[in-house]
């Protein structure tokens, strides 16, 4: 189990609120970050797969690091490889009060939320989700997801609500594709809808292909989760952006047993 302290992270700095004990699982274990250094860690693989792979234009105040306003506020999720002790995969986490501290979620800056502010109260955000090139078999992914539904668990949070980028190195039609699909089958409703500020122009991009679902898109979906509405453009990324929505009560059974949920 993550042992997190019984601190809420709204009462204290998100690093200090953040100490967990790992979890052993196969080649990989899952933490919390618990200082800056391990900070520092995340924020050099999220540098490495954004701007080495992705060709994102970064402002970042520290070269070799993805760094931005949001991370001070945010528990920063780690999973390890047991054999080099190097990060491998990281998700950051911005509990409801870190977010009405600094104002807003990151994902406002690409949608109107106007429609999700009843479930503020209880409402963390993900982002920065991000897996070592040499580790995408998924068992990086399904780390930081049991630790992501144990965090949840332990706060009392109801909603996870985050963007899921889907590149655009092909012009958008994967982006299009997997936007069709998953408006037929997990949508939200409407009282949930969010509108992007940077419309992806859908009906220009879709080739009518079925494309698989990212693999982030996917643990969401298989999860539970559903897509607020279509995509936003971020140019900076050079991705499309999914706005995603997890009630936790909606875990699928399956991964609620696998999860420890």
């Amino acid at each position: 189990m993550l042992e997190i302290s019984s601190e809420s992270p709204a009462q204290s700095s998100p690093i200090q609120s953040g100490r967990v004990q790992p979890r052993s699982v196969s080649r990989y274990h899952v933490s919390l970050a618990v200082d800056d250094n391990e900070i520092r860690e995340a924020q050099r693989l999220r540098y490495q797969v954004f701007a080495g792979e992705m060709g994102a234009r970064l402002a970042t105040v520290l070269p070799g690091h993805d760094i931005d306003l949001y991370d001070p506020y945010c528990d920063h999720l780690l999973v390890r490889d047991l054999a080099s002790g190097e990060v491998v995969g990281t998700y950051r986490i911005l509990p409801p009060d870190a977010a009405k501290r600094i104002g807003s979620y990151y994902s406002e800056q690409e949608f109107d939320l106007t429609r999700l502010n009843c479930l503020r109260p209880r409402m963390a955000e993900l982002g920065r989700s991000c897996v070592h090139r040499d580790h995408r078999s998924g068992g990086v992914i399904a780390r930081l997801w049991m630790g992501l539904a144990e965090y949840m668990t332990r706060y009392g949070y109801e909603h996870i609500v985050g963007c899921a980028s889907i590149s655009l190195a092909d012009g958008g039609h994967l982006a299009a594709s997997v936007y069709r699909q998953l408006s037929a089958t997990h949508l939200a409703p409407l009282e949930w809808h969010a509108t992007p500020r940077d419309r992806l122009p859908l009906e220009s991009l879709d080739d009518g292909q079925i494309a698989p679902l990212p693999p982030l898109i996917k643990g969401y979906t298989r999860s539970g989760g559903m897509i607020c509405g279509e995509p936003a453009w971020d140019p900076d990324f050079n991705s499309a952006d999914l706005l995603m929505l997890l009630p936790m009560a909606q875990l699928n059974r399956s991964y609620a047993r696998r999860f420890g949920v």
